[in-house]
Protein backbone atom coordinates (compact mmCIF):
# COMPACT_ATOMS: atom_id res chain seq x y z
CA UNK A 1 0.00 0.00 0.00
CA UNK A 2 1.76 3.35 -1.14
CA UNK A 3 1.53 6.50 0.79
CA UNK A 4 -0.13 8.34 -2.00
CA UNK A 5 -3.12 5.53 -2.61
CA UNK A 6 -4.24 5.42 1.21
CA UNK A 7 -7.97 5.66 0.94
CA UNK A 8 -8.43 5.41 4.59
CA UNK A 9 -10.86 8.04 6.30
CA UNK A 10 -11.33 9.56 9.45
CA UNK A 11 -14.75 8.53 9.19
CA UNK A 12 -13.23 5.03 9.20
CA UNK A 13 -11.11 5.55 12.47
CA UNK A 14 -14.22 6.82 14.12
CA UNK A 15 -16.23 3.38 13.23
CA UNK A 16 -13.26 1.29 13.96
CA UNK A 17 -12.89 2.82 17.74
CA UNK A 18 -16.45 2.42 18.35
CA UNK A 19 -16.47 -1.36 16.74
CA UNK A 20 -12.93 -1.93 19.43
CA UNK A 21 -14.87 -0.15 22.41
CA UNK A 22 -18.41 -2.26 21.72
CA UNK A 23 -16.83 -5.52 20.67
CA UNK A 24 -20.16 -5.34 18.49
CA UNK A 25 -21.23 -4.05 14.97
CA UNK A 26 -24.08 -3.67 16.00
CA UNK A 27 -23.52 -1.87 19.29
CA UNK A 28 -20.60 0.45 17.22
CA UNK A 29 -24.07 1.33 14.60
CA UNK A 30 -26.20 2.50 17.45
CA UNK A 31 -23.96 4.90 19.03
CA UNK A 32 -22.80 6.27 15.25
CA UNK A 33 -26.48 6.52 13.88
CA UNK A 34 -25.59 3.60 11.26
CA UNK A 35 -26.47 0.06 10.34
CA UNK A 36 -24.89 -3.02 11.73
CA UNK A 37 -24.23 -4.05 7.58
CA UNK A 38 -22.56 -0.21 6.91
CA UNK A 39 -20.32 -0.83 10.32
CA UNK A 40 -19.49 -3.99 8.55
CA UNK A 41 -18.70 -2.91 5.53
CA UNK A 42 -17.23 -0.27 6.58
CA UNK A 43 -14.69 -2.21 8.75
CA UNK A 44 -13.96 -4.41 5.32
CA UNK A 45 -13.11 -1.38 3.32
CA UNK A 46 -10.75 -0.17 6.15
CA UNK A 47 -8.90 -4.16 6.62
CA UNK A 48 -8.67 -4.30 2.55
CA UNK A 49 -7.02 -1.24 2.71
CA UNK A 50 -4.35 -1.92 5.18
CA UNK A 51 -4.29 -5.71 3.87
CA UNK A 52 -5.12 -7.28 7.41
CA UNK A 53 -8.57 -8.05 8.44
CA UNK A 54 -8.83 -6.16 11.87
CA UNK A 55 -11.75 -7.92 14.06
CA UNK A 56 -11.99 -11.93 14.42
CA UNK A 57 -15.41 -13.36 15.92
CA UNK A 58 -15.71 -13.98 19.36
CA UNK A 59 -19.42 -16.45 19.94
CA UNK A 60 -21.23 -13.60 19.41
CA UNK A 61 -19.15 -10.72 19.95
CA UNK A 62 -16.03 -9.53 17.86
CA UNK A 63 -12.62 -9.62 18.94
CA UNK A 64 -9.96 -6.49 17.52
CA UNK A 65 -6.86 -8.67 15.77
CA UNK A 66 -3.15 -8.02 17.09
CA UNK A 67 -2.70 -5.36 14.15
CA UNK A 68 -6.27 -3.83 15.22
CA UNK A 69 -4.77 -3.63 18.91
CA UNK A 70 -1.41 -2.01 17.37
CA UNK A 71 -3.57 0.48 14.94
CA UNK A 72 -5.62 1.39 18.01
CA UNK A 73 -3.35 4.33 19.89
CA UNK A 74 -2.85 5.73 16.40
CA UNK A 75 -6.57 6.08 15.39
CA UNK A 76 -7.34 7.63 18.50
CA UNK A 77 -4.66 10.17 18.04
CA UNK A 78 -5.84 10.63 14.94
CA UNK A 79 -9.76 11.50 16.11
CA UNK A 80 -8.27 13.41 19.22
CA UNK A 81 -6.50 15.71 16.81
CA UNK A 82 -9.34 16.40 15.12
CA UNK A 83 -11.64 16.97 17.65
CA UNK A 84 -9.40 19.38 18.69
CA UNK A 85 -8.79 21.41 16.07
CA UNK A 86 -12.49 21.49 15.34
CA UNK A 87 -12.94 22.71 18.85
CA UNK A 88 -10.06 25.53 18.25
CA UNK A 89 -12.04 26.46 15.22
CA UNK A 90 -15.09 27.00 17.77
CA UNK A 91 -13.90 29.00 20.19
CA UNK A 92 -12.05 31.16 17.51
CA UNK A 93 -15.41 31.64 15.78
CA UNK A 94 -17.35 32.41 18.93
CA UNK A 95 -20.20 29.25 18.95
CA UNK A 96 -19.32 28.15 22.11
CA UNK A 97 -18.58 31.65 24.05
CA UNK A 98 -22.32 31.62 25.90
CA UNK A 99 -22.45 27.47 26.11
CA UNK A 100 -20.66 25.55 28.51
CA UNK A 101 -21.48 21.32 28.75
CA UNK A 102 -20.95 20.21 32.31
CA UNK A 103 -20.83 16.54 33.64
CA UNK A 104 -20.88 15.71 37.33
CA UNK A 105 -20.65 12.31 38.69
CA UNK A 106 -23.64 10.95 40.34
CA UNK A 107 -22.98 11.32 44.18
CA UNK A 108 -22.63 15.32 42.88
CA UNK A 109 -26.59 15.02 41.83
CA UNK A 110 -27.70 15.89 45.24
CA UNK A 111 -25.70 19.39 44.98
CA UNK A 112 -24.51 20.19 41.50
CA UNK A 113 -27.66 21.39 39.73
CA UNK A 114 -28.77 23.75 42.74
CA UNK A 115 -24.72 24.77 41.73
CA UNK A 116 -25.31 25.49 38.05
CA UNK A 117 -28.73 27.42 39.32
CA UNK A 118 -26.46 29.75 41.63
CA UNK A 119 -24.41 30.62 38.51
CA UNK A 120 -26.92 31.11 35.91
CA UNK A 121 -28.83 33.54 38.30
CA UNK A 122 -24.94 35.61 38.02
CA UNK A 123 -24.91 34.65 34.41
CA UNK A 124 -28.25 34.83 33.05
CA UNK A 125 -26.76 34.60 29.36
CA UNK A 126 -24.94 31.43 29.72
CA UNK A 127 -26.29 28.63 28.28
CA UNK A 128 -25.43 25.13 30.34
CA UNK A 129 -25.70 21.62 29.45
CA UNK A 130 -25.46 19.17 32.41
CA UNK A 131 -24.98 16.03 32.18
CA UNK A 132 -24.95 13.59 35.27
CA UNK A 133 -23.34 9.88 35.13
CA UNK A 134 -21.03 7.30 36.95
CA UNK A 135 -17.51 7.98 37.14
CA UNK A 136 -16.30 5.99 34.22
CA UNK A 137 -19.58 7.76 32.44
CA UNK A 138 -17.51 11.43 33.45
CA UNK A 139 -14.01 10.11 32.68
CA UNK A 140 -15.15 9.18 28.91
CA UNK A 141 -16.86 12.24 28.58
CA UNK A 142 -13.35 13.80 28.92
CA UNK A 143 -11.26 11.82 27.38
CA UNK A 144 -14.05 12.26 24.08
CA UNK A 145 -14.44 15.83 24.80
CA UNK A 146 -17.62 15.30 24.81
CA UNK A 147 -18.32 18.00 27.97
CA UNK A 148 -15.70 21.05 28.67
CA UNK A 149 -16.11 20.93 32.61
CA UNK A 150 -16.71 18.31 35.07
CA UNK A 151 -17.31 17.95 38.40
CA UNK A 152 -16.10 14.95 40.47
CA UNK A 153 -14.34 13.65 43.53
CA UNK A 154 -11.18 12.34 43.08
CA UNK A 155 -9.05 13.10 39.62
CA UNK A 156 -8.91 10.50 36.99
CA UNK A 157 -5.38 9.03 36.47
CA UNK A 158 -5.51 7.85 32.81
CA UNK A 159 -6.65 12.05 31.73
CA UNK A 160 -4.77 14.58 31.82
CA UNK A 161 -6.93 17.69 33.77
CA UNK A 162 -6.41 20.82 35.68
CA UNK A 163 -8.53 19.94 38.82
CA UNK A 164 -9.04 23.11 40.76
CA UNK A 165 -10.48 21.98 44.74
CA UNK A 166 -13.80 24.10 46.16
CA UNK A 167 -14.92 22.13 48.78
CA UNK A 168 -13.97 18.89 51.50
CA UNK A 169 -16.21 16.05 50.45
CA UNK A 170 -16.96 13.77 53.65
CA UNK A 171 -17.65 10.12 53.54
CA UNK A 172 -19.55 8.49 56.36
CA UNK A 173 -20.87 5.45 57.14
CA UNK A 174 -24.73 4.48 57.61
CA UNK A 175 -27.12 2.11 58.74
CA UNK A 176 -30.94 1.56 59.43
CA UNK A 177 -31.96 2.79 63.04
CA UNK A 178 -33.30 -0.97 63.64
CA UNK A 179 -29.90 -2.04 63.29
CA UNK A 180 -28.07 -2.90 66.18
CA UNK A 181 -24.56 -0.85 65.81
CA UNK A 182 -26.82 2.22 66.10
CA UNK A 183 -26.29 1.82 69.97
CA UNK A 184 -22.17 2.04 70.66
CA UNK A 185 -20.31 5.05 70.33
CA UNK A 186 -16.73 4.95 69.10
CA UNK A 187 -16.89 1.44 67.25
CA UNK A 188 -13.72 0.12 65.90
CA UNK A 189 -13.11 -0.99 62.50
CA UNK A 190 -12.07 -4.61 63.61
CA UNK A 191 -16.11 -4.56 65.39
CA UNK A 192 -17.54 -3.91 61.44
CA UNK A 193 -15.61 -6.68 59.37
CA UNK A 194 -18.70 -9.53 60.57
CA UNK A 195 -21.11 -7.08 59.26
CA UNK A 196 -22.70 -7.41 55.73
CA UNK A 197 -21.82 -4.23 53.35
CA UNK A 198 -23.56 -2.69 50.48
CA UNK A 199 -21.16 -1.56 47.67
CA UNK A 200 -20.59 0.19 44.59
CA UNK A 201 -18.65 -1.05 41.60
CA UNK A 202 -15.15 -1.71 41.42
CA UNK A 203 -13.35 1.63 40.50
CA UNK A 204 -16.13 3.90 42.09
CA UNK A 205 -15.29 6.58 44.94
CA UNK A 206 -17.69 5.05 47.79
CA UNK A 207 -15.98 1.61 46.64
CA UNK A 208 -12.85 3.01 46.90
CA UNK A 209 -13.42 4.70 50.50
CA UNK A 210 -14.50 1.15 51.40
CA UNK A 211 -11.77 -1.18 50.58
CA UNK A 212 -9.19 1.67 51.86
CA UNK A 213 -11.13 1.73 55.19
CA UNK A 214 -10.31 -1.93 56.25
CA UNK A 215 -7.24 -2.37 54.07
CA UNK A 216 -5.31 0.51 55.89
CA UNK A 217 -6.00 -1.46 58.66
CA UNK A 218 -4.50 -4.78 57.59
CA UNK A 219 -8.15 -6.31 57.68
CA UNK A 220 -10.37 -8.63 55.85
CA UNK A 221 -13.05 -6.68 53.63
CA UNK A 222 -16.32 -7.64 55.12
CA UNK A 223 -19.43 -9.75 52.82
CA UNK A 224 -20.55 -6.90 50.27
CA UNK A 225 -23.11 -6.99 47.80
CA UNK A 226 -22.54 -4.79 44.65
CA UNK A 227 -25.57 -2.63 44.05
CA UNK A 228 -25.59 0.02 40.85
CA UNK A 229 -26.61 3.27 42.47
CA UNK A 230 -26.42 5.78 46.06
CA UNK A 231 -30.16 5.41 45.57
CA UNK A 232 -30.44 2.04 45.21
CA UNK A 233 -27.68 1.61 48.36
CA UNK A 234 -29.78 3.99 50.33
CA UNK A 235 -33.44 2.11 49.82
CA UNK A 236 -31.04 -1.21 50.60
CA UNK A 237 -29.72 0.58 54.17
CA UNK A 238 -33.34 1.70 55.06
CA UNK A 239 -34.69 -1.54 54.86
CA UNK A 240 -31.29 -3.10 57.18
CA UNK A 241 -29.81 -5.27 54.19
CA UNK A 242 -26.70 -4.10 55.91
CA UNK A 243 -24.06 -0.90 56.03
CA UNK A 244 -22.74 1.16 53.97
CA UNK A 245 -20.06 4.31 53.17
CA UNK A 246 -21.68 6.26 51.60
CA UNK A 247 -20.98 10.54 50.82
CA UNK A 248 -22.16 12.44 53.46
CA UNK A 249 -23.70 15.37 51.00
CA UNK A 250 -26.23 11.94 49.21
CA UNK A 251 -27.90 11.72 52.40
CA UNK A 252 -29.27 15.31 54.14
CA UNK A 253 -32.86 14.53 53.83
CA UNK A 254 -32.66 10.88 55.06
CA UNK A 255 -30.87 11.76 58.10
CA UNK A 256 -33.46 14.41 58.72
CA UNK A 257 -36.34 12.49 58.26
CA UNK A 258 -34.58 9.72 60.46
CA UNK A 259 -34.79 7.02 57.92
CA UNK A 260 -30.94 6.78 58.09
CA UNK A 261 -28.73 6.77 61.08
CA UNK A 262 -24.71 7.74 61.01
CA UNK A 263 -22.24 5.30 63.10
CA UNK A 264 -19.87 6.60 65.34
CA UNK A 265 -16.82 5.07 63.96
CA UNK A 266 -13.25 5.76 64.64
CA UNK A 267 -11.34 7.22 61.37
CA UNK A 268 -15.01 8.41 60.11
CA UNK A 269 -15.55 10.47 58.53
CA UNK A 270 -12.96 10.31 56.05
CA UNK A 271 -13.11 13.66 53.73
CA UNK A 272 -11.32 13.70 50.34
CA UNK A 273 -12.21 16.79 48.14
CA UNK A 274 -14.42 18.02 45.48
CA UNK A 275 -12.79 19.06 42.59
CA UNK A 276 -13.85 21.17 39.35
CA UNK A 277 -11.38 20.14 36.13
CA UNK A 278 -11.33 20.12 32.15
CA UNK A 279 -8.77 18.35 30.01
CA UNK A 280 -5.56 19.60 30.66
CA UNK A 281 -4.76 22.21 27.38
CA UNK A 282 -8.11 22.18 25.84
CA UNK A 283 -9.44 25.68 24.76
CA UNK A 284 -12.25 26.45 26.81
CA UNK A 285 -14.57 28.83 25.64
CA UNK A 286 -15.85 32.12 27.53
CA UNK A 287 -19.03 30.50 29.50
CA UNK A 288 -16.91 27.64 30.14
CA UNK A 289 -13.81 29.83 31.48
CA UNK A 290 -16.98 31.40 33.75
CA UNK A 291 -18.21 28.56 35.01
CA UNK A 292 -14.74 27.29 36.25
CA UNK A 293 -14.17 30.48 38.27
CA UNK A 294 -17.26 30.61 39.58
CA UNK A 295 -17.29 27.24 41.14
CA UNK A 296 -13.75 27.44 42.08
CA UNK A 297 -14.23 31.15 43.73
CA UNK A 298 -17.99 30.49 45.06
CA UNK A 299 -17.66 26.69 45.28
CA UNK A 300 -16.52 26.99 49.14
CA UNK A 301 -18.81 29.38 50.19
CA UNK A 302 -22.48 27.95 48.71
CA UNK A 303 -21.12 24.17 50.11
CA UNK A 304 -20.31 25.59 53.22
CA UNK A 305 -23.99 26.99 53.23
CA UNK A 306 -25.94 24.03 51.23
CA UNK A 307 -24.73 21.38 53.62
CA UNK A 308 -24.40 23.84 56.71
CA UNK A 309 -27.46 22.14 58.71
CA UNK A 310 -25.80 18.30 57.63
CA UNK A 311 -24.97 16.47 61.37
CA UNK A 312 -21.31 14.58 60.89
CA UNK A 313 -19.67 12.66 63.66
CA UNK A 314 -16.51 13.77 65.32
Amino acid sequence: MGRDETKITLRQLEIFLAAVEHRSFAKAARQLGLTASAVSMQMQNLGSELGVPLFEKDGRSIRPTAIATAVLPYAERMTATLNEAVEVVRGLQGEMDNRVRVAMVSTARNFGPHLVQAFQQTHPDTEVHVSIHNRRGVIAALENRQIDIALMGRTPRRVEVEAHRFAAHPYVLVASPKHPLTRFRKIHRSDLVAHKFLVREPGSGTRMVHEHFFQSAELPLPPAQEMDSNANIKQAVMANMGLAFISAHTIALELAAGKLCLLDVKGMPELRDWYVLHPKGAVLGRAAQMFRDFVSQEGPGFMQEFFEALPLPT
